[in-house]
């Protein structure tokens, strides 16, 4: 397995974070590209509820997860991480120029043109729930994810992957997409929802998910009294 404490290879990751966020930590997606390649990484973790020492925001500045360092570069931003590792290796980022741009512009087009808008939802549904203008907007929140999906599905036509062969463009937006997992909303795409299944269905997918939800902490027991 990967996770390995003397690797050379460290990523930073939550131990506790509210149950809604379970499975949906960005760290997720360097997991899963260095399942994706065999290669040994030691997680370093974090508590998301409590602040970030000043010497983890000279590595990642805005106090989120995932960081990187492999002894050579120190990384922050998950697409960054995933690029870095892509040019390592051509299971994660093909070697042929087309082939490459294409992966990157997809990776880039997951994070830019998909995610804001799902994100706005699970912005909705959680953060702001309960607001009384929480309601009233989610129609028009949902109407903007719809359209973002659905030239996604129209993009990816009748391609198992987005980039020609399984590319790290695949594992930023299946990430993305499963933002919405808390939702019905992706079943009126069944295209992209047979993508991200088969996305899912891969072992390193299945590895990675596993040891992020491993790590994270049992709430404390309430007291009695």
């Amino acid at each position: 397995m990967p996770i390995n404490e003397t690797a050379a290879t460290v990523i930073t990751a939550f131990d506790n974070i509210p149950a809604p966020a379970h499975g949906l930590v960005r760290d997720l997606r360097v997991r899963w590209a260095l399942e994706e390649i065999g290669r040994d990484y030691c997680p370093q973790y974090l508590d998301a509820m409590k602040p970030k020492s000043d010497g983890y925001r000279d590595w990642q500045p805005y106090g989120q997860v995932p960081a990187f360092t492999d002894g050579d570069q120190r990384l922050f931003e998950s697409g960054a991480i995933l690029l870095y590792l892509g040019e390592q290796d051509e299971r994660l980022l093909p070697r042929d120029p087309a082939g490459r741009w294409a992966a990157t512009t997809w990776l880039i087009a997951a994070l830019n043109s998909v995610e804001p808008k799902l994100m706005q939802i699970i912005n909705l549904d959680f953060f702001q729930a309960g607001k009384p203008w929480a309601k009233d907007a989610r129609p028009s929140a949902v109407k903007m994810a719809r359209m973002s999906l659905a030239s996604t599905e129209k993009a990816l036509g009748q391609q198992d992957w987005f980039a020609g062969p399984f590319s790290i463009a695949d594992i930023m937006m299946t990430t993305v997409l499963r933002n919405l997992n808390h939702t019905d909303i992706l079943d009126n795409f069944p295209t992209l929802t047979a993508y991200k299944s088969r996305a899912e269905a891969r072992p390193a997918f299945q590895r990675a998910l596993a040891d992020q939800l491993s790590a994270y902490r049992k709430p404390a027991p309430a007291e009695e009294g």
